[in-house]
């Protein structure tokens, strides 16, 4: 089973053009994050509470991709349950949360109008309330317990997770890096076919 999990200001459907160029004969599920709270406090540690729980509802070890806070969610689950995921593919991913980016977005997300967060399935609120309980997430002493094959995935216009994903890629012992030419932050919206054609190819060496 293939898991994509997207982005914070993205929903399940950032990754269609993806999942539409992607030949492949497992199963795939595009996750979107805000069903898995439903009622729920909207903090990182609750949506990760339940998306570790939607992972392991599967009897069987699963292919994680994950964008941003996606990746996140994905590496977290992955450091904890190894045994549990067959690959992990992180993108524009972060191995310790910068605090002076998050206080930023935090900050930006209360000026803007609450129309903008409306196609997103989370409130500003909800926004701002993620952001805040991410601030202090560090996975940096313990990438080494992910022990599946790995792809390190960056955008060459990502300026503000470059350096993260270098530093995932050299510290986590299975894993391997590709750039992304004239692609940003968000790979699956900007490189859909270029990203398809990457994934395919690691799926196919790791099947």
């Amino acid at each position: 089973m293939n898991v994509f999990i997207h982005g914070l200001g993205q929903d399940a459907s950032s990754w269609r053009a993806t999942i539409r160029h992607l030949s492949t004969k497992d199963d795939l599920v595009s996750v979107h994050l805000p069903n898995l709270l439903q009622h729920q406090e909207v903090t990182y540690q609750a949506l990760y509470q339940q998306f570790k729980s939607f992972c392991l509802s599967y009897d069987q070890p699963l292919h994680l991709t994950g964008l941003s806070l996606g990746g996140i969610l994905a590496l977290n689950f992955a450091i904890e349950n190894s045994k549990n995921v067959a690959t992990l593919c992180l993108i524009g991913t972060q191995d310790k949360m910068p605090k002076t980016l998050l206080n930023l977005q935090s900050y930006i997300f209360k000026w803007l109008p609450n129309r903008a967060f409306s196609q997103t399935g989370f409130t500003k609120n909800h926004f701002i309330s993620l952001t805040r309980s991410m601030g202090d997430l560090n996975f940096q002493n313990n990438l080494k317990k992910v022990t599946c094959p790995t792809l390190i995935i960056c955008g060459s216009r990502d300026v503000a997770n470059k350096k993260a994903s270098y530093r995932l890629m050299k510290s986590i012992p299975t894993a391997s890096m590709v750039m992304i030419h004239r692609a940003g932050h968000e790979v699956n919206q900007h490189q859909p076919l270029s990203l398809a054609s990457i994934l395919h190819t690691f799926y196919q060496s790791n099947a």
